[in-house]
C-alpha cells in the first residue's frame, strides 16, 4: 500500500528545571547561591533519506516526542542538553501544520534537516537570581515546554517521467519492461491505486526514475474516481509520456483520449501543459492498430513527437528511452506552486506580526475568571510553586503583564476564583 499523506504528532522535550542549592562549605561561611540551570530539550528535526521511498513507517508510529533536558544540579552545574530526535523521511515530503496548513517545511535532497518542533530551554537556577539586595536567592525556573503540534506529512513522488493514459492502455505494462518494476497488471480500470515507481536504465547507461501514474478518467480533477489524491503525484515529473492505446482495444477513439486526458492536465494545474510531452503508441502488435496511428497523426494539432512500440513485444522501447532520457536532460526541474522560483537570489522575507494577546479573560458559569494565552501559561507552568519567592515573582510578573488591572475592569473582586489551566487562585486586592 502507498501512503502518501499521514497525521503525526511532535513534541520536542521540556528544557530540565533550574535548581535552587546554596555552597556549603567547612570553611565558607554564607557560601551563596549554586543552583545550575537546566539543560535544552532535544528538538524533533525531519531528515531526508533517500533510500526511504513511502511514508509507511508512519502507519505505525504517530507521536514523537523526544526527550527533555537533565535538570540542573548544586555546585553550579549545569544539566545537560538532549540530543535531538532525528525523524527520517523519504525525498520529497512535503510537512504542513495540521491547523493551520502552513507548509514548515519542504524535502527534497538527502540529508536535508528542517526543525520541526522545538525543544524548550533550560530553567535558570538560583544562581542567575541572585542580586546585591537579595544575594541568597530561593527562586529557580523550570524548564520551557516543547514546541507540540500536530502535522501533516504529503509525499510528491520525486519521478523525472509520468506515464499517463486511459486506464488499460498499457502504462504498467510498459514501466514493468523498462524496469525491474513489479506493478499488478490486469484487465479492469484502476488496477494501479497506488504509483509505482520504477528506476530505467538506458543503453548508454543514463538512468531516470519512472513513475506509472494510476489511469485518469474525466472528471478526475473535480475528484471522480481517484481525483486530486494521485493527481497530485503528476506535479512534480519533468515530462510527461502520455500513453495511448492505438489499437482501440476497448472501443474508445485514440484521439478523444488523448484530448480528454490533456483536458484533466489543464484542469487539474495549468503549469502541467507547460511539461513536455512523449506520445508512445502503444498496442502496434494489435489489428488496425496502423490504420489508428495514421488516423491520429492526421488529427494531433501539437508537435508532439509519437513513438510506436508494442509493450508486450517489446518493440520500439529503445528509442523511445533514449528520447525520454534526451527529454530530461534539456527539461530544468519544475518548481511547486509553493516554491518561490529560485533566481539564485536568496530573499529573506521578514514578516511583521502583531504579537499574539499574552492572554485573555473569559468567564465561566459559576461566575470565576479563566485566563488563557500562550505565554501566560508558559510563565505558569516554569513556575516552581513548592517556594514562596517563586510564587511572589510569579504575582509580579503578572502584574507587569496587566493581567491584575484587567481582572479588576472585568469586575473581579477580593475572594473571586481565578483559573489558570487546572489551578485555582483566589483574587486578592
Amino acid at each position: 500500500m502507498f501512503v502518501d499523506q499521514v497525521k503525526i504528532y511532535v513534541k520536542g522535550g521540556d528544557g530540565g528545571n533550574g535548581m535552587v542549592a546554596f555552597r556549603r562549605e567547612k570553611y565558607v561561611p554564607n557560601g551563596g547561591p549554586a543552583g545550575g540551570d537546566g539543560g535544552k530539550g532535544a528538538s524533533v528535526v525531519f531528515e531526508v533519506n533517500e533510500g526511504l521511498r513511502t511514508l509507511m513507517d508512519f502507519r505505525y508510529k504517530h507521536h514523537f516526542k523526544a526527550d527533555r533536558g537533565e535538570h540542573g544540579m548544586s555546585k553550579g552545574q549545569h544539566g545537560r542538553g538532549s540530543k535531538d530526535m532525528i525523524v527520517k523521511v523519504p525525498p520529497g515530503t512535503v510537512v504542513m501544520d495540521a491547523e493551520t496548513k502552513e507548509v514548515i517545511a519542504d524535502l527534497v535532497e538527502h540529508g536535508q534537516q528542517a526543525v520541526i518542533a522545538k525543544g524548550g530551554r533550560g530553567g535558570r537556577g538560583n544562581t542567575r537570581f541572585a542580586t546585591p539586595s537579595n544575594p541568597a536567592p530561593e527562586i529557580a525556573e523550570n524548564g520551557e515546554p516543547g514546541q507540540e503540534r500536530d502535522v501533516v506529512l504529503e509525499l510528491k513522488l520525486l519521478a523525472d517521467v509520468g506515464l499517463v493514459g486511459f486506464p488499460s492502455v498499457g502504462k504498467s505494462t510498459l514501466l514493468s519492461v523498462v524496469s525491474s518494476a513489479k506493478p499488478k497488471i490486469a484487465e479492469y480500470h484502476f488496477t494501479t491505486i497506488v504509483p509505482n515507481l520504477g528506476m530505467v536504465e538506458t543503453e548508454d547507461s543514463r538512468s531516470f526514475v519512472m513513475a506509472d501514474l494510476p489511469g485518469l478518467i474525466e472528471g478526475a480533477s473535480e475528484g471522480v474516481g481517484l481525483g486530486h489524491q494521485f493527481l497530485r503525484h503528476i506535479e512534480r515529473t519533468r515530462v510527461i509520456v502520455h500513453v495511448i492505446d492505438m489499437a482501440a482495444t476497448e472501443g474508445r477513439d485514440p484521439y478523444e483520449d488523448y484530448l480528454t486526458i490533456n483536458r484533466e492536465l489543464k484542469e487539474y494545474n495549468l503549469r502541467l501543459t507547460e511539461r513536455p510531452q512523449i506520445i508512445v503508441a502503444n498496442k502496434m502488435d494489435m489489428p488496425d492498430a496502423e490504420e489508428n496511428l495514421q488516423k491520429f497523426k492526421e488529427q494531433l494539432e501539437e508537435d508532439y513527437p509519437i513513438f510506436p512500440i508494442s509493450a508486450l513485444s517489446r518493440k520500439g522501447l529503445r528509442e523511445l528511452l533514449f528520447a525520454v532520457a534526451d527529454k530530461i536532460e534539456e527539461t530544468p526541474e519544475f518548481p511547486l506552486d509553493h516554491e518561490e522560483e529560485d533566481t539564485g537570489i536568496h530573499r529573506v522575507l521578514y514578516k511583521h506580526e502583531a504579537d499574539p494577546e499574552n492572554f485573555t479573560i473569559t468567564r465561566e458559569s459559576d461566575g470565576s475568571y479563566v485566563l488563557s494565552g500562550e505565554k501566560l501559561e508558559r510563565l505558569f507552568k516554569m513556575t516552581d510553586f513548592s517556594r514562596e519567592e517563586s510564587v511572589r515573582r510569579f504575582a509580579r510578573q503578572l502584574r507587569g503583564l496587566g493581567v491584575d488591572d484587567a481582572l479588576r475592569q472585568r469586575g473581579a473582586k477580593d475572594g473571586d476564583i481565578v483559573k489558570l489551566l487546572e489551578f485555582e487562585f483566589e483574587f486578592i486586592e
